[in-house]
């Protein structure tokens, strides 16, 4: 099983402007069992996160039988050209059990079935596994292509800078956890939503949990000092020029905050944060 990547210019904040769409594939000699009538050269591969529609990513599919269609997540920058590449190809379109209405209201398409974490989709021979990877986003899933093989991430992890992880949505906690569980599974690459391929996993993982630590660790030591809005927080928690940015920083501060109070760790209400009678 192989995995194609195709960047595609979208309207997103992330580093490049860029989303990735994937295409996972298998060779023709472990594809017959799942080849079209009549298409016995093409070959059968599933479609992740078609952010929009192109002239490159529709000259990767002429070689390809495109079967089914997922997302990593349901955020605009993913899921741009579901309908119509689910209208070109005739694929059958998933989405995650439960978030069907958000799916829907994303990409304008109703799902043929849907998936639940551990679901494995059939390709020739081999099998994709689906993944829960909540964080950042609630409906957020991973896509193991192969047992053992490379695993597509979305937005749980960037080669290089690092992920937002942005309330009301993110969940710092379950991000946290999901980086974990990535760790353990040590795949042999990561193929992430935005960016080049992650040939390091581990490497880039304990990357992105030391700088939510870090970051975690200034928040809190702000709050502690007294500084209880998340502006006063900004500008203690955060040592680099925000502008452009404030907006995602806040965001993540109090994604932060919020996983802070549920451990019981910083007093938050959603407004104000106060130190512990403790500290």
């Amino acid at each position: 099983m192989h995995v194609t990547r195709c960047p595609i210019p979208v309207a997103t904040r992330a580093p490049g402007g860029e989303t990735n769409a994937y295409l996972v594939g298998v060779t023709p000699a472990a594809a017959t069992d799942t080849r079209r009538r009549g298409e016995s050269d093409r070959e059968p591969a599933i479609l992740v996160d078609p952010a929009a529609r192109t002239d490159a990513l529709d000259r990767l599919l002429e070689t390809h039988t495109v079967d089914h269609v997922l997302v990593t997540h349901t955020h605009p920058d993913h899921v741009g050209a579901v309908d119509a590449y689910a209208a070109a190809t005739d694929a059958t379109v998933w989405a995650r059990d439960g978030r069907t209405d958000r799916f829907r209201d994303a990409t304008g398409c109703d799902p043929d079935r849907t998936f639940t974490p551990g679901t494995t989709i059939p390709l020739g021979d081999e099998r994709i596994r689906i993944l829960d990877a909540p964080g950042h986003a609630p409906d957020h899933v991973a896509l193991e292509a192969g047992r053992g093989g490379p695993i597509l991430c979305g937005d749980c992890a960037v080669r290089e800078g690092s992920v937002v992880v942005g309330a009301p949505e993110g969940d710092m906690r379950a991000y946290v956890s999901t980086l974990r569980r990535l760790w353990a599974i040590d795949p042999p690459a990561l193929y992430p939503g935005h960016g080049p391929a992650i040939e390091t996993p581990r490497t880039t993982l304990e990357r992105l949990l030391t700088h939510r630590a870090e970051r975690e660790r200034r928040i809190r030591e702000a709050a502690t000092a007294g500084a209880d809005t998340v502006a006063e927080i900004l500008e203690t928690a955060y040592d680099k020029d925000l502008t452009g940015v404030r907006d995602l920083a806040r965001a993540t501060a109090v994604a932060h905050l919020e996983k802070l109070a549920v451990e019981d760790r910083v007093p938050w209400d959603g407004r104000r944060a106060s130190p512990l009678a403790d500290d």
